[in-house]
């Protein structure tokens, strides 16, 4: 399998396995196929307003297996899995901790033939220089654009211009790019999107991944109100416009029930390649829409 073109009449449905999913339509009993790694458990030194760690408890920890980052990869082969995403917290500079496992992802990609997928944080360009040797699948980047919520929400002392800077040396050595635009993460507003997607556009990626602020329990923006309905719509339309030759997704993160329902809708609507744990009755909504449908076990734009 390809990715989506734009404008074809496939879309893709991704159900990674960090979590079970099942509705009427699908259910990921492949879950195991793409498994998220935490390579620094539950820690974090940014402790950003919106996760507080959250996200990193629901990925296998590394620091609790007996062995290296290989040495789990080669276990999780043993049971199926074809593909990992290989995240962890960040160090107080915005960077995952990659650089001690690039060998192991070497040889996780030459010698068990797995997809490797990466969240890099913000990194700098040895980090970026060092993936440009792994052959990743692709490197998961938040992009975004307003000093203030760079400040107030990651606690992170860095510029709009230093993601850019991210951007350029992940061009510079070839790293399949998937950033990633958070919508409402300034405390539900949205405040840094456009200059977020204008960076992007100059540095054309692999794919845009979309998400949309999900308010979870115990963490500074447990009761925050995210985007309206029509500001989500809207950056979907201009986001499609300005990446016509660019897959764009709906990815995992994004208000539940009710809401999710109709921000999916507006996802299909706008022409989005794909989705995400697509809320109940979304595949048929995509079929009614003149789409064909596809199942991959695995984050957004993994294909095996």
């Amino acid at each position: 399998m390809t990715l989506p073109l734009p404008n074809s009449n496939e879309i893709i449905f991704h159900t990674p396995g960090f979590r079970g999913y099942k509705t009427d339509e699908h259910d990921n009993q492949g879950a195991e196929e793409f498994v998220s790694i935490s390579i620094t458990g539950t820690a974090c030194a940014l402790s950003c307003e919106h996760c507080n760690t959250k996200v990193l408890r629901g990925m296998t920890d590394l620091r609790r297996f007996d062995g290296s980052l290989y040495d789990l990869c080669e276990s999780l082969a043993g049971q199926g899995t074809r593909g990992v995403l290989v995240s962890g917290g960040s160090d107080p500079k915005g960077r995952v901790p990659l650089l001690s496992h690039i060998d192991d992802m070497k040889r996780v990609r030459t010698e068990l033939g797995m997809a490797v997928r990466v969240h890099v944080g913000l990194p700098d360009e040895e980090t970026c220089a060092a993936l440009g040797e792994v052959d990743v699948d692709g490197a998961m980047i938040d992009i975004i654009g307003h000093r203030d919520t760079i400040h107030e929400v990651y606690h992170l002392d860095a510029d709009p211009e230093d993601y850019e800077d991210a951007l350029s040396w992940l061009e510079k050595y070839k790293v399949p790019m998937v950033p990633h635009i958070v919508m409402g993460l300034h405390y539900g507003k949205m405040l840094g999107e456009d200059r977020a997607l204008e960076m992007i556009i100059r540095h054309p990626p692999k794919l845009l991944a979309l998400v949309v602020l999900m308010s979870m329990s115990k963490t500074a923006m447990a009761n925050v109100t995210p985007p309206s309905l029509s500001e989500i719509g809207a950056f979907f339309q201009k986001t499609r416009k300005a990446l016509p030759s660019t897959p764009v997704m709906l990815g995992c993160a994004r208000p539940m029930g009710d809401m999710k329902v109709e921000i999916d809708r507006l996802a299909v609507d706008a022409g989005l390649n794909g989705i995400a744990f697509p809320a109940n009755d979304i595949v048929e909504y995509a079929r009614q829409a003149g789409l064909r449908p596809q199942f991959v076990n695995a984050c957004c734009g993994v294909t095996w």
